[in-house]
């Protein structure tokens, strides 16, 4: 399972992989003081080069989920990207910034009922590429940020923004339209 994991990574990261399960990770992707769990069967988690991942937990527990994190992404200290149940996926295209305290949450957790119907299904998450994503921001399930975009400090964003805007607040929503960003 981690047979394409450098000494270095496996040291410097802690590992919870069931059988059944599939890494594919850049040997070009910079990870330190990482926690990743994956459970269940058929589950993937993919990193792309040039990527890095610092103090950050990734959980995937299901069938047939997946976490994908494209090229030249910078993932912050203490971020928090977890996918459950079955296939559901979470994509973060290229060259996207994450800061500190992210949490990215496909699922509430525990399936809730009314009437014997369950209420909250879990959705996948989709970041396009060239979004920053600044300090203290969650994103809940079913929602796609558009390319070029920049959600705001201390925001929680519950439904999808289009690309080139900042949205901010909680809940979040659109305080600027027509954006662009530099690195």
């Amino acid at each position: 399972m981690l047979g394409n994991i450098s000494l270095y990574k496996r040291i410097t990261n802690k590992f919870r992989i069931e059988k059944n399960n599939s890494l594919d990770i850049s040997k070009k992707t910079k990870m330190n003081k990482c926690t990743i769990t994956i459970k269940g069967r058929n589950n993937l988690l993919k990193i792309d080069e040039g990527t890095s991942l610092r103090n950050v937990n990734i959980e995937i527990v299901g069938t047939n989920c997946s976490i994908q994190i494209g090229k030249n992404c910078l993932i912050g200290n203490n971020t928090y990207l977890s996918t459950k149940e079955d296939d559901i996926h979470i994509i973060i295209k290229d060259n996207c910034g994450l800061s500190r305290n992210i949490k990215i949450m496909t699922s509430d957790g525990h399936p809730i009922f009314s009437n014997n119907i369950r209420c909250n299904n879990p959705k996948s998450i989709i970041i396009e590429k060239n979004v920053w994503i600044t300090d203290n921001v969650t994103i809940l399930k079913g929602v796609n940020i558009g390319e070029n975009s920049v959600v705001g400090i201390n925001s929680t964003l519950t439904k999808s923004i289009p690309c080139n805007v900042i949205a901010a607040g909680n809940p979040a929503t659109i305080i600027k339209n027509n954006i662009t960003w530099e690195a």
